[in-house]
């Protein structure tokens, strides 16, 4: 492992000084790994004639551990692919969410899913989100977005019902290029990245890609400043007929000056008390993410018939903060509000291992693909924390004077910190059978078993095991059709500190099984993908403590007597309207309330018997027109998310907002232009609670980039 890491850590060194020396020969950017796009007759521009007809198409997926087509698995998915992100000027998770029916935005990295909050990532399968606590994942080195929805603890073991979220990072390529970006806009927002892949030697035996990102801005949020930089190399070998094994590395380094950002504070009606500038940090005030990742994967195919696949992933990541919290407002004065200043530093390391074995077999007539595979985690995650909640000036809402936080930092520096230190580790090994009855008819069985381990040094530790389960049918009227129905099952172990025995513990995991049904298409050769789905998730287990039961030695029992029930349908439509024009729309409708409890309990996340950020409706869209004769491309995108509550059940107000943008190929480059929230809408992306307020939503903003690609 260490040698690993060493020659890794040489890889992405190498990577960020080719990348210095790259960046002022070509004036810099963003490349992608995808194929190549077929070049219009008549001339090299990158807008080209026909690419709509790819739509942002990607005919298999790995979010069920191995390559399958998405026909061919029986929940509902979706794959957002680097072709999307470039289009829409993506630059993080947040900028995708509109194309995801059923996910919207709840804090951070943190998104509602199918009512559910979840907060989980995978990085190629694996755990070892290197955006630990309060970061968004970057999209720079990612290739595409795979989102499985509803309950996957067969594939990836602990986790939400509502769905996971893995991210396919870009791999070395065999086509050398080059491509390049710089990028301006309002609130001095700056940047410049370069992306490079190509053979190392004649034969491409050895394959290489190179990467570097760099961003700055100013957001409109008084006092802040964002400053990104992200490091990528990859080194690919062909080892044998079929096999290659992968050597990534990755680095991040995320400044943000006046973070961690909370939101504005609001009445019960989800109006805003002040302008949504305002901030309750000072200007010294920061959140600083350093982190890195290492990764090692070995695929292969043996025959027609088998695959194989094994991944290592090591990731460590340190987040810095000293920032101010507000905690509502003064006592009799509404201008007011109070502030506590907090220091914390998160260190967490995390090593994942996975492995993935397919076969295809004939038995009785009929042919199995069978699918076995294992993964173990283990992950050490320390917050040191000091708080000081007296003394701390509180800061006008109508006219905030800022001034230096030395004092206040001083002043916690007299304090202890607190250390928080757990350990976490996850081992499970799952099998499943996808039987094909008929060509028409496909059958899919699987079960895992997993073994969990959690602890808080000096205070509690459990371990345990569960096993889950997924089954489902397929039919297949005609090979671009799939009607599917599946039951399955997640889990997720409670918190170390709820196992005490003093408390009734310890406790079986909160559990979540999903039924759904749903059609999938591909029509017209790919030119219409339309998907429909229709689910119910409970989820049982959920701890609250009984009255009805002394306390014991202090403390009050809890009971695993908490449900919840989330219902809803999803449609995903993806179709040309013509050979120039590509259209994406997708709702979702979700009704998540609590189905067993006691009075005068709370279940997390949720207020009486709605839960916070939550939207009932939920609309997406993107369309994109292409004019090949002036090499441009118009398009427009919105979103629409319904009411919802806050965390403390205040009205987070419904909203609508349109994005557009121009794409103009200038034969030796591209240039897009954009602006989002056109209309200048004040909304609130989502609730939090009514001592730190919504977050806003993004002010107009406009965004140019230039491309270049060689």
């Amino acid at each position: 492992m260490i040698c690993i890491k060493g020659v890794l850590l040489l890889i992405v060194r190498i990577a960020l000084l080719a990348t210095a020396s790259l960046c002022p020969a070509y004036a810099a950017a963003q490349v992608s790994t995808a194929p190549a796009e077929p070049v219009a007759e008549g001339g090299d521009d990158i807008v080209v004639t026909g690419r709509a007809q790819r739509l942002y198409r990607t005919e298999t997926t790995t979010v069920g551990k191995v390559a399958e087509d998405p026909l061919n698995i029986p929940q509902a998915l979706q794959v957002i692919n680097s072709e999307l992100f470039v289009d829409q000027g993506a630059r993080d998770a947040t900028d995708i969410y509109r194309n995801i029916s059923g996910v919207s935005f709840f804090s951070y990295a943190g998104i509602t899913f199918r009512g559910f909050r979840q907060d989980q990532s995978f990085y190629d399968g694996m755990r070892g989100n290197p955006f630990i606590g309060f970061s968004v994942p970057q999209l720079f080195n990612i290739e595409r977005v795979e989102v499985l929805k509803g309950p996957a603890g067969l594939f990836f073991g602990p986790g939400s019902p509502g769905g996971i979220i893995n991210y396919v990072s870009k791999m070395p390529s065999e086509t050398a290029g080059l491509r390049t970006v710089v990028t301006g806009g309002n609130y001095d927002r700056v940047g410049i990245s370069a992306e490079a892949t190509g053979k190392v030697d004649a034969d491409g035996i050895v394959t290489y890609r190179l990467g570097g990102f760099y961003e700055s801005m100013d957001p409109w949020r008084r006092n802040t400043q964002n400053k990104s930089l992200i490091g990528d190399a990859g080194l690919s070998i062909r080892t044998n007929e079929g096999g290659k094994l992968t050597l990534q590395a990755t680095i991040y380094d995320n400044d943000l000056q006046a973070n961690r950002l909370r939101g504005v504070l609001t009445d019960d009606d989800g109006n805003f008390l002040t302008d949504i500038r305002w901030n309750a940090n000072e200007p010294t005030d920061f959140l600083h993410l350093k982190s890195e990742a290492y990764q090692a994967r070995y695929a292969t195919t043996i025959g027609d018939r088998v695959t194989f696949d094994a991944g290592v992933r090591y990731f460590k990541a340190t987040e810095t903060q000293q920032y101010h919290e507000p905690r509502g407002l003064v006592a009799g004065n509404p201008d007011l509000v109070a502030r506590e200043f907090r220091d914390q530093i998160r260190d967490v390391d995390g090593l994942s291992f996975s492995t993935n074995l397919s076969a295809r077999v004939d038995i009785l007539g009929m042919e199995h693909k069978v699918q076995t595979g294992a993964d173990w985690y283990d992950e050490t995650s320390v917050l040191d924390s000091r708080i000081l909640r007296a003394g701390v000036t509180p800061l006008s809402l109508s006219n905030p004077v800022y001034t230096t936080s030395a004092r206040d930092v001083a002043r916690a520096a007299l304090l202890p910190f607190t250390r928080t230190d757990t350990r976490t580790k996850r081992q499970g090994v799952y099998l499943q059978d996808q039987i094909s009855l008929t060509d028409a008819f496909l059958l899919v069985g699987g079960i895992r078993y997993d073994k969990f381990e959690d602890r808080v040094v000096d205070a509690a530790s459990y371990e345990d095991d569960d096993i889950t389960l997924r089954t489902g049918a397929i039919f297949k009227p005609r090979k671009d059709v799939s009607l599917y129905l599946s039951w399955s099952q997640s889990f997720e172990p409670q918190t170390a500190a709820s196992q005490n025995v003093d408390v009734g513990g310890p406790f079986a995991p909160v559990t979540g099984d999903q039924f759904e049904g749903g059609v999938k298409t591909d029509l017209f050769e790919g030119r219409l993908q339309a998907n429909l789905a229709a689910y119910r998730i409970v989820r049982k287990n959920i701890l609250q403590a009984d009255p009805s039961l002394p306390p014991v030695n202090g403390q009050d029992q809890l009971r695993p007597i908490g449900e919840v029930t989330s219902k809803g349908f999803e449609i995903d439509l993806s179709t040309d309207i013509t050979p120039n024009w590509v259209l994406l729309v997708n709702y979702g409708y979700n009704d998540t309330k609590i189905t067993g409890t006691i009075a005068g309990q709370a279940i997390t996340n949720a207020v009486g018997n709605r839960f916070a950020n939550a939207p009932k409706h939920k609309v997406g869209f993107w369309t994109r027109y292409q004019v090949p004769v002036i090499d441009t491309a118009f398009a427009m995108g919105g979103e629409h998310v319904s009411k919802r509550i806050s965390l403390s059940g205040q009205t987070v107000r419904p909203y609508t907002i349109f994005d557009a943008s121009i794409t103009k190929g200038l034969g030796f480059a591209e240039l897009m232009l954009r602006v989002d929230n056109i209309f200048d809408k004040v909304y609130a992306a989502s609730g939090f609670s009514a001592q730190s307020g919504h977050f806003p939503g993004e002010p107009r903003t406009f965004l140019a980039e230039l491309r270049f690609k060689f």
